[in-house]
């Protein structure tokens, strides 16, 4: 049985440097700066996407509602002409930081607490640093970096903003696996 108490610590710990790591990727060496890029047409583009009053949601175009639609000749000159894209609508406003950041916190927790628990699961108490280290980092990894790939196959994501997140969630797991071996019990 595995105790829920004995894995705090070691995630409150994971989830401190990884959110101090996340920072650091991300404001002060902004190594995911060139992920994101600007349309010629930006303003024009928000005016088109604005006036079909679209809640926050995921949207694709062009929209297709089943598969025997995507044969269709309109639809296939819809794919011809493009463009084909995926788009995350988020609500109006400036980013709430504080809300999202709490997210971040949050997740990073409970993926330290899961991959706390798949280690304990597995292992036994007196596990050498770097067993505990190779289990949780495992288990880290495919909590941070997952789901990366599939983004790039079904979602268009350029798959060298694939391959910098999969370093991020390789960095994270390492800070995981890390706290969890140097304070196993």
């Amino acid at each position: 049985m595995v105790s829920w108490t004995d894995l705090l610590l070691p995630a409150a710990a994971s989830t401190g440097l990884v959110f101090v790591a996340s920072s650091l990727v991300h404001m002060v060496f902004q190594w995911h700066k060139p992920d994101y890029r600007a349309l010629a047409s930006e303003d024009a583009t928000r005016q088109a996407i604005r006036s079909g009053h679209p809640t926050p949601g995921q949207y694709v175009m062009p929209h297709c509602g089943d598969m025997k639609q995507s044969a269709e000749p309109a639809m296939q000159a819809k794919y011809q002409e493009g463009p084909n894209a995926v788009l995350y609508v988020g609500p109006n406003g400036p980013p709430a930081m504080g809300k999202l950041l709490g997210a971040w916190v949050m997740y990073s927790f409970v993926l330290s607490l899961a991959a706390g628990y798949v280690a304990k699961s597995a292992l036994p108490a007196d596990a050498p640093y770097l067993t505990v280290f190779q289990a949780v980092g495992a288990a880290a990894f495919l909590g941070y970096a997952g789901q990366a790939a599939s983004d790039s196959i079904w979602k268009f994501k350029p798959w060298i903003v694939t391959f910098r997140s999969m370093v991020d969630g390789l960095l994270y797991a390492a800070l995981t696996a890390g706290a969890f071996a140097w304070l196993w019990q």
